[in-house]
């Protein structure tokens, strides 16, 4: 496992628990199974669902940048 062997894993363990206290070494490790666990819901997610495009989308940004330049016009007509 990447090279390393007994000693060395356990003098890594050995400054992990001194750096972060016994009691917060489960906290992290259910955080981390946690964040494990989402990435793959998410990306066993994204593989079910096939790629859709919406053309809308695009059209609709469009249109909002135009009223907004509308509206800027609009006002420094009025000033």
């Amino acid at each position: 496992m990447f090279g390393l062997g007994v000693w060395e894993l356990l003098i890594v363990l050995a400054i992990v628990v001194v750096l972060f206290g016994a009691k917060r070494l489960p906290l992290i490790g259910e955080g981390l199974g946690g964040m494990i666990t989402n990435f793959k819901k998410a990306t066993k997610k994204n593989k079910d669902e096939p790629a859709k495009i919406d053309t809308n989308t695009s059209e609709e940004k469009d249109d909002s940048n135009v009223d907004k330049e509308n509206s800027t016009v609009a006002n420094k007509e009025n000033r």
